[in-house]
């Protein structure tokens, strides 16, 4: 009996800020899978060791670059299954404290620029490239609940608000939209060596389960996510973080 699912036996994924980390763990769970996968980012030493490690491939560009994206655009996948924006950071953790109204307004949007325009080019761009029933999942964070991150924390807001949008004019060609938004991961290059032991616990201490979250954790909702039987969870944010955050 044929499937309803029209399974495909591989497909086509693109995984940005897929080097390392949460990204890195992602790109691993779908080359697991046996599917294709392309990782970006910016670091071309790093990218170049993560794919020979996984079997993947590389492409190298600034994805909040509108020209970057557009130059890159041949050498990505003709026909895209699945992609997840996972580039993103918050840059500042990378910068001194904003000592005047200039520095304050280039201070945010560095944050724009890293968690939400590069989400909005690389799927714009992509889109025409992408098969019926795709998945496009975008990485959010805890920090745009009101937890705190500043500029950081209002950009993964805003990116949870684009998705929303983005999963209705999508929907209509089966693709779902959805963001998945980690908690405290240990494990990453995300803190730039800021957070102290002190800081580990009091984040531990605020989730129901008593511990950290790992970049498996998020790889694997990423993959139910990136399902044929997730097909009508769309237009969603999928909280992983032990509890810290309850969405009700």
């Amino acid at each position: 009996m044929q499937s309803r699912y029209n399974v495909e036996v591989m497909r086509d994924v693109v995984v940005t800020g897929g080097a390392t980390g949460i990204g890195r763990a992602i790109a691993a769970e779908f080359r697991k899978s046996g599917d294709r996968v392309t990782i970006t980012g910016r670091r071309e030493g790093v990218l170049k060791e993560t794919a020979l490690s996984l079997g993947a491939r590389y492409v190298a560009f600034d994805a909040s670059d509108p020209e970057a994206v557009t130059r890159v655009l041949p050498l990505l996948p003709e026909n895209v299954h699945v992609l997840v924006n996972n580039a993103g950071a918050n840059t500042n953790l990378e910068h001194d404290e904003p000592g005047d109204l200039r520095s304050l307004a280039e201070a945010w949007r560095a944050n724009l620029d890293s968690n939400l325009l590069s989400a909005v080019l690389v799927t714009t761009a992509m889109l025409p490239q992408f098969a019926r029933n795709g998945r496009i999942i975008n990485l959010g964070s805890i920090a745009a609940r009101g937890t705190g991150s500043g500029s950081y924390g209002a950009a993964k807001a805003a990116l949870e608000s684009w998705t929303a949008d983005l999963a209705a004019e999508v929907g209509p060609r089966g693709i779902t939209a959805n963001v998945v938004s980690p908690g405290l991961i240990l494990d990453t290059e995300f803190f730039k060596g800021r957070l102290d032991d002190e800081g580990v616990r009091r984040r531990i201490e605020s989730t129901r389960n008593g511990r950290a979250g790992s970049p498996h954790d998020i790889a694997a909702t990423v993959r139910f996510l990136a399902s044929h039987e997730a097909g009508h969870v769309t237009g969603q944010v999928i909280h992983v973080n032990g509890g810290a955050y309850l969405g009700r």
